[in-house]
């Protein structure tokens, strides 16, 4: 398998034990990427029951999520700097200590403020998997190996969104909403001990970057200047955004348009996990048979597929199961299909700041996620067709920033070309 790493593995001294195989790196960092699902998930079923015992509002239990959201995309924006500057490993270590005390604050609270309190800690630690471990398969793979990495670490991982919010209800219901963050406590601490024991350093010490103002303002400054990184980031974002859309509002979908239980959430939940689970091994096949461009152009087949049908669906029928959680299945489909080329080409845009550029994608993801989750998903749920309508603008103008981030490629291209011909 082609690697980018210089030698067989990183530095003994620094990984505790030898590198590990493909899968088992796969599983390490997929399961550090359940964190963010776990965290959101796992708790949606208990809306009700946490309003009920700590006296709040509706909107005040909704605002936990929306703290949480707007933390995780704040600190996003570091993990990647100090993941290059310190080391992948020592960061992701740190936060999952973190995010372990956070979680048995989450279990002890006694009102919604200290809630929210707990929340934003959780929220400022739980992003660092997800960004390091892209960081940690660009580290060590590259080309059609990084993609199928990558596409194998979303199989995995889209387990969680499936598994949570129906593991949240049963929780809720043979126990209690605090049981829930519980589970996320012993989690999170047997995650530590296992990353403590295998997780390998992929960054030596000679490629690590400075961590002082001048050079992270330098860096930031050169990735966020980059038309090409909102170009291509923005078509991730907004096609993760007319999922979450639907993650947000299943609370109100579930119950009040569909007419489920709090233990029956997987109707909705099942269906787009699944499209994520065969879009990533769809991914998988195809690394390297066909080009990226034609990959994700096929995902966005799906996706825009999925998203007219469930408007048209909607103006013509009222919610009813599975019809209106079937498109969910072809969306997640297609954007799992579509996500891996996007992401390896949003981070070689600026490969000796790699971790800085993951941090920044992901930041532009979860801000959106946070803006949809606290102002959009509250508005559009109140009608199944509004919401439908939304993930339908989403995936046009995800696919609008993808056209456009090639069409600004292939004429930057040309103009460079240009000049050299002028030169010479």
């Amino acid at each position: 398998m082609q690697t980018a790493f210089s030698g067989s593995a990183p530095n003994p001294g620094e990984n505790r034990g030898t590198f590990p195989g493909t899968n088992a790196l796969a599983l390490m960092l997929a399961a550090l990427a359940m964190l963010g699902p776990f965290s959101v998930d796992t708790y949606l079923p208990a809306f009700p029951s946490i309003q009920a015992s700590l006296h709040a509002s509706a909107i005040e239990v909704q605002q936990t999520l929306s703290a949480y959201m707007l933390s995780f995309a704040v600190m996003i924006l570091w993990h990647g700097a100090l993941s290059d500057a310190f080391g992948r490993r020592n960061i992701i270590l740190a936060s999952l200590a973190v995010f372990a005390v956070a979680s048995l604050g989450c279990a002890a609270v006694h009102s919604v403020e200290y809630l929210w309190a707990f929340r934003i800690l959780q929220g400022v630690s739980a992003g660092a998997g997800i960004v390091i471990g892209r960081a940690i398969i660009r580290d060590v793979y590259s080309g059609a190996a990084a993609t199928r990495l990558l596409s194998l670490v979303t199989m995995i991982f889209s387990i969680a969104p499936a598994i949570a919010p129906i593991l949240g209800g049963w929780i809720v219901k043979l126990l209690d909403w605090r049981s829930i963050f519980l589970f996320l406590f012993i989690y999170t601490v047997l995650l530590l001990w296992y990353c403590y024991r295998k997780l390998p350093e992929t960054l030596p010490a000679a490629m690590r970057q400075p961590f002082n103002p001048h050079f992270l303002k330098q860096s930031y400054r050169l990735v966020f200047g980059s038309p090409l990184f909102h170009l291509k980031a923005g078509a991730l974002a907004f096609n993760f955004a007319g999922l979450f859309l639907y993650i947000a509002a299943a609370p109100v979908f579930i119950t009040r348009h569909l007419g489920l239980g709090p233990d029956q959430f997987a109707w909705q939940f099942i269906p787009a996990v699944a499209g994520i689970f065969l879009g990533a091994l769809a991914a998988n096949r195809l690394a390297g048979n066909i080009s990226i461009p034609k990959q994700v152009l096929t995902g966005f087949c799906f996706l825009l597929g999925a998203a007219a049908f469930n408007v048209v669906y909607h103006l013509f029928f009222p919610p009813a199961v599975p019809w209106s959680v079937a498109p969910l299945f072809f969306y997640t489909f297609g954007m799992s299909l579509a996500a891996p080329g996007i992401t390896l080409l949003v981070l070689d845009l600026f490969p000796a700041i790699r971790g800085i550029v993951a941090s920044c994608q992901s930041f532009t993801m979860t801000m959106l996620a946070a803006l949809v989750a606290g102002v959009v998903a509250p508005i559009l749920s109140q009608s199944v067709l509004w919401l439908a309508a939304g993930q339908l603008a989403c995936v046009l103008i995800a696919l609008v920033l993808w056209l456009g981030g090639r069409s600004y490629r292939h004429a930057h291209s040309r103009r460079n070309l240009n000049a050299r011909e002028a030169v010479e």
